[in-house]
């Protein structure tokens, strides 16, 4: 059989370290994130991907403190490297014994489950019926190597010991109520009954205080009102016209895409990352794959 033209030619590509450094760096948009996932230092990124720079003659990155940006050369090479990884990924998986799953066990919280996972289920078994995913809904937090759940969501700045993860989206938080309570400033909050949700990490709960806080309103009643034990209460009662809640604009999503609630003013409140998390060996098998993939196209 005859050599093809592309097997004659020797190829002429940056060492694989320095890509492999991008790819991770370009889609964490974070150099010690990317660290964390290869196993090295974020000294040791950033001299991998000053060398590609090098190599290139390009920027790649817009470094800033403790962020960075991809270039408009970085925008275009990452999808190219991302594709060419998963490749490769897919590739050697097949190559790989198969674990003989007749199912994909995948774990959120409890409210993730029913608000964004549930409605894009559909959407999964037509794209993939010969095997079934199963749903594993709990606030508490499930080992992936227990035998209990092969992959998860995890809400967190991460990195996630023993884990491979990758962000999905970020969580954001911010007023909500009915819209017959009619606010529309936040002065009007002064005459509206707050609700309060009950974290079980106080430090991350984007309560009032902290909200009035960054909205500059002094002078609210921040702890006067019901308080709640779950959020999805919170937002059942703020449906109901009971009060006002800072909540999930992420998965508020349904109510407010149906006009049951409304998000009438700011500030928002940034939250931590959902990321898809599972064990370096269960991450290279296809069916879990799919489903981290299902995860990056559906849960947005």
């Amino acid at each position: 059989m005859a050599e093809s033209p592309s097997s004659l030619r020797r190829r002429r590509l940056p060492p694989l370290a320095a890509l492999r450094a991008f790819e991770a760096a370009a889609r964490h948009l974070s150099f010690r994130r990317a660290a964390a996932e290869l196993g090295v230092t974020p000294t040791a990124i950033s001299h991998q991907i000053r060398l590609l720079e090098a190599t290139l003659g390009l920027a790649l990155f817009v470094r800033a403190v403790r962020r960075v940006a991809l270039t408009a050369a970085g925008q275009w090479l990452y999808p190219a490297l991302r594709d060419g990884f998963d490749a490769f990924e897919r590739g050697l998986a097949d190559l790989s014994p198969q674990t003989g799953r007749k199912a994909v066990t995948l774990t959120a919280t409890t409210l993730f489950t029913a608000r964004r996972l549930l409605p894009a289920l559909g959407a999964f078994r037509a794209q993939h019926p010969s095997f079934d995913l199963r749903l594993h809904a709990s606030d508490a937090l499930v080992e992936l190597d227990g035998g209990v759940a092969d992959i998860a969501v995890r809400y967190g700045a991460g990195p996630f010991p023993g884990l491979v993860s990758e962000p999905l989206l970020s969580e954001r938080f911010g007023v909500l109520c009915a819209p017959s309570l009619g606010l529309s400033v936040p002065e009007d909050l002064r005459r509206a009954t707050l609700l309060h949700v009950d974290w079980t990490q106080p430090s991350l709960a984007p309560d009032w205080r902290r909200w009035a806080r960054l909205a500059g309103l002094t002078g609210l009643a921040v702890d006067a009102g019901p308080r709640l034990t779950d959020d999805g209460h919170g937002l059942q009662a703020a449906v109901a016209g009971h009060g006002v809640v800072v909540a999930s604009l992420v998965l508020a999503a349904p109510e407010i895409e149906a006009g049951l609630l409304v998000h009438p003013f700011g500030p928002v409140i940034p939250g931590e990352t959902y990321h898809v998390a599972a064990t370096p060996e269960t991450m290279a098998c296809a069916d879990i794959r799919a489903v981290r993939d299902w995860l990056r196209n559906s849960v947005r």
